[in-house]
Parts: C-alpha cells; sequence; structure tokens
C-alpha cells in the first residue's frame, strides 16, 4: 500500500517514470471532471449573473421542488426511464448475439469488413443521422416515395409521435450495436480453445458449446456493462432525442426526456438553477442505482460485482 510521507518519497523515487506519465492524465481528471464538481452549489441556490456563484443567495431545495412541480415532470420521467430500461435491456442481447455470430466467420478477411461495416455507424454525429431521417421519414422522403409507388398513402413521420418509440429504439440499437459487439467479440477471442476443444471430444453441439462456454465466460463483462448502463438510468441521449426528432413540439409526448425538458426551459427561461438541479438529480440516482445494483450483483455472485 502506498503511504503519504516517507513512504511516498520512496515509491516516487522509485517508479517516478511511471508517476510522470500519470501526471497528464491526473491533471486532466482534476481539471474536467473534479473541479467542475464545484458547480453543484448552483443546484442549491437563487443564482444570478450579477451576484456571481459565490454571493447568489441560498434557497434549499427549492430548484428541485421548481424541476418536478411541472405538469409534464411524470411524462418525461416515465419516458426517460422507460427508454432506458429497454436500451439497457436490447444493448445486452443484441450486441451479445452479433458478437457470437462475428465468432463463427471463418475468413479473416470477410469477419473485418463485417465488423467494420457494423460499426461505422457509431462514427456519425447525431447531426448527420438526423439528416439520414430526414431524408428517410420526411412526406417526401424515400419511404414515402416507395409508399407512392405501391398505390400506399404518405404516413406523416414527423406529425404522429406513436411511430417515434420504434424508431428511436431502431436508431439507437443501429448505431451502438457495432461498437458493443467488438468488445464482447474481444473477450470472446480471449476463451481458451481448450474448452471448445474438449467439449467437441464430449459431443457437445455448436449451441451446447455457446450455452456452456462462451456466455459463461462473457458473463463478467455483461455485469460491467449492464451495472454501469444502470448509473445512466435518468440519463438520455440528448443527440439521439434533440437531433433526431428535430425537436418538434407534436412528437414531445414520444422524445422529451429530462435532458430535452431541461434544455429547452433553459433555452426558453433561462433558468439556470433548474438545468443544475436536474443534474444533480441524475447523477446522484444514477450514483445509488450503481451502488444498489452492486450489492444485488454481489449477494448473487460476489465474483462478478464491480467493487
Amino acid at each position: 500500500m502506498l503511504h503519504f510521507g516517507q513512504g511516498f518519497r520512496k515509491e516516487f523515487k522509485k517508479h517516478w517514470q511511471l508517476f510522470l506519465l500519470a501526471t497528464p492524465g491526473v491533471i486532466l481528471l482534476f481539471f474536467f471532471a473534479y473541479l467542475p464538481m464545484f458547480g453543484i452549489v448552483i443546484a442549491f441556490k437563487s443564482y444570478n449573473y450579477m451576484q456571481g456563484l459565490l454571493g447568489s443567495p441560498w434557497c434549499g431545495f427549492d430548484n428541485f421542488k421548481f424541476l418536478f412541480a411541472s405538469n409534464t415532470a411524470w411524462q418525461i420521467t416515465k419516458l426517460t426511464l422507460g427508454y432506458n430500461f429497454l436500451f439497457i435491456l436490447l444493448g445486452l442481447v443484441l450486441p451479445v448475439m452479433l458478437a457470437l455470430a462475428f465468432n463463427e466467420i471463418r475468413r479473416p478477411l470477410a469477419s473485418k469488413i463485417y465488423q467494420t461495416i457494423s460499426i461505422m455507424p457509431n462514427f456519425l454525429s447525431w447531426v448527420i443521422m438526423s439528416y439520414i431521417g430526414l431524408a428517410l421519414l420526411n412526406n417526401n422522403g424515400f419511404i414515402n416515395s416507395v409508399l407512392h409507388m405501391l398505390g400506399k398513402e404518405s404516413v406523416y413521420f414527423y406529425s404522429d409521435p406513436n411511430y417515434w418509440p420504434a424508431i428511436l429504439i431502431l436508431v439507437s440499437q443501429w448505431k451502438g450495436i457495432g461498437y458493443s459487439s467488438v468488445v464482447y467479440l474481444a473477450c470472446i477471442c480471449g476463451i481458451s480453445t481448450e474448452y471448445y476443444e474438449a467439449a467437441i471430444l464430449d459431443g457437445a453441439s455448436k449451441w451446447q458449446q455457446i450455452w456452456y462456454i462462451t456466455l459463461p465466460s462473457l458473463k463478467p463483462m455483461m455485469v460491467i456493462t449492464t451495472i454501469m448502463a444502470l448509473g445512466h438510468i435518468f440519463n438520455s441521449d440528448f443527440g439521439l432525442f434533440y437531433q433526431m426528432p428535430l425537436n418538434l413540439g407534436q412528437l414531445y409526448p414520444a422524445t422529451e426526456t429530462i435532458d430535452v425538458y431541461v434544455y429547452n426551459a433553459l433555452q426558453s427561461m433561462g433558468n439556470v438553477n433548474m438545468s443544475a438541479a436536474a443534474s444533480v438529480f441524475q447523477s446522484a440516482v444514477g450514483f445509488v442505482t450503481i451502488l444498489l445494483a452492486n450489492a444485488a450483483i454481489r449477494k448473487i455472485d460476489n465474483e462478478n460485482a464491480l467493487f
């Protein structure tokens, strides 16, 4: 264990190269992760620009009361939680299935091509994705053009919020499935081939090898990714829910999550206090969720707990 004082000086002298390598990362972590945490006090103050951060009067939990006193508080919270539960479930199942499929491709060149194609959407910004969606879903877009050719009536995607839960889920998984599958594929590649050779000698089928060897080996990574995802259960991908539906008011019943609501409120009312309160609330709930999820995992299977 590293001790301060004489023990620290001894360790620093012994491993000064490692400390030197870690210095830039520690500095960046301090300035971009720890120093901004001082801004949490805005959530508990009636902040105004004239008095500044330190001079603004304290208001306790009034900002949090204002945040949840609106008529849409339950709606935006329900949407945020509902979408995130689906994203966590699909983000756990679909990437694993895709990684298993990639692992069965025996030609290295074909495997690399398929992996590259699947991961490419991850590098597209949500602005570009919104324009792609507009080209497909607009009244004169590709989908409606095909419907006209088939003699069908147009579908007004940007006027009816009922279509957007399916659209947002589909786009989200299409954009992120490739990156997540590569992570699981790396874990699969690290499994010793001796297990599969022994299973083949015992007459195990391919499905039995996947069920009894591959999936148990992926279990630690699946648990870690699930726990980390639960930490963002009250957060939403702002680009997905703001850019993709073009922030249209008629789609708010299906697209206005907590982040979108706070941003729109900040833009229209300039209420910095409520925005800070929402951020603190999301972070605090996410932190507690991680602790609870890890505690549950520790009781079920202590070896796969995150900490």
